[in-house]
């Protein structure tokens, strides 16, 4: 719903819902699957509505992090893989997927800078957490990376180093 190109709604609205759906799929799948012992890996979460509504719609990343920390509260990433991709290779890999854009990609440019502008301040102000790859690698080394990178974290955290 949230992605429809047909749908309007006020930016706040987006952003209350995505913090809803958040808050959902941490009560429902990622707490229970976390108090076990194991391992969750999501496409998107938090880092996202910081970038998309907190920096691309203008909501303030300050106050969109306080919002989705009332949805998701202590579940937070241990690690974050920023894919940073230049916009003129995003706008070739759009046009040549021949996909419809849905409705925060139909925003444009400009809405688009603001939230990679979100994304690489979150980059910068969390180091440890945040690893920036470059997604125009092809998608055997990026996965090479992301395992290694989850590997050495488990092996961190295993040997208490």
């Amino acid at each position: 719903m949230l992605l429809d190109p047909e749908l309007e709604m006020e930016a706040w609205t987006e952003a209350y819902l995505y913090a809803a759906a958040r808050a959902d799929l941490v009560r429902r799948e990622i707490l229970p699957r976390l108090e076990n012992g194991r391992l969750v890996l999501c496409e998107r979460f938090l880092d996202s509505s910081i970038a998309y509504q907190g920096a691309g719609r203008g909501l303030g990343t300050a106050e969109v992090r306080e919002l989705n920390a009332w949805a998701v509260g202590e579940v937070v990433p241990d690690l974050t893989f920023y894919l940073r991709l230049s916009p003129k290779e995003r706008a070739r890999r759009a046009r040549e997927s021949g996909a419809t854009l849905d409705r925060l990609e139909q925003v444009g440019d400009d809405f688009m800078r603001r939230v990679e502008k979100g994304f690489e301040e979150i980059a910068r102000s969390e180091p440890d957490r945040v690893k920036v790859l470059d997604a125009a690698s092809p998608p055997e080394e990026l996965a090479q990376i992301v395992a290694r990178e989850i590997r050495d974290l488990q092996y961190t955290r295993e040997s208490g180093a």
